[in-house]
């Protein structure tokens, strides 16, 4: 059945559907249970993020790929500009806008803000089974994104050795931040002086650990 033959109402509720799906994974990567966003796909759903050559196929799968974020990671992301575009009775598809805030290393509290690890889109494809909407693929875009910070001291607690980096290195950290705030804006800000100092990039492998626009 193609859009023209679709009534209205039932236009307008595929499109809130689809926009739930995108707020509601969202909101359970979050404040959920990061595992379960994947009874929103279908059950040969698939995830994708291309430049990290990483896909990620069929809902158990889905599961323990989201499931394996850190238990001690804090993050809020905004998600905006959501366009979904219904194809059929059962087809849609949407891109969508995110900015994700996010920290390793959390206990409890108020934590200074940073700029956004990631800022990127999505790109979805929809399948209505039955009564309800899934996503069907999930492709993930960044053109711009970083390594979680890590918080260097929690609770007041002197950066220990596997803070991230020694108090030299955050010392200097903190000089080279207040030379940055001082110099106006710059493409990219270490973190917040005294609370925060970068993971060290150990190669590929700790980069991507870091760097995923997973959770």
């Amino acid at each position: 059945m193609s859009t023209k033959a679709l009534d209205p109402i039932e236009r307008l509720l595929a499109e809130r559907a689809c926009e739930r799906l995108i707020v509601e994974f969202v909101r359970r990567l979050d404040l959920g249970d990061p595992g379960s966003v994947a009874d929103l796909f279908t059950p040969d759903g698939v995830w994708e993020w291309p430049h990290g050559d990483r896909r990620v196929e069929g809902r158990e799968a889905l599961r323990s790929y989201f499931g394996s974020r850190p238990k001690d990671r804090l993050s809020r992301r905004m998600s905006t500009n959501i366009l979904v575009t219904v194809n059929s009775a059962s087809a849609a598809t949407a891109t969508s806008y995110f900015a994700t805030y996010r920290v390793d290393g959390y206990t409890d509290g108020m934590v200074p803000p940073t700029l956004p690890a990631n800022v990127g889109h999505y790109e979805d494809t929809f399948r209505k089974v039955e009564d309800t909407w899934f996503l069907a693929n999930r492709v993930t875009l960044l053109p711009f994104g970083g390594e979680t910070v890590r918080l260097s001291h929690p609770k007041g607690q002197p950066a220990g050795p596997d803070s991230g980096c020694d108090r030299d290195t955050r010392q200097k950290g903190q000089r080279d931040d207040l030379e940055a705030l001082s110099a106006g804006p710059a493409p990219y800000f270490r973190g917040t002086p005294v609370l925060f100092c970068q993971r060290q990039n150990t190669g590929r492998t700790g980069l991507d650990d870091h760097y995923s626009p997973v959770s």
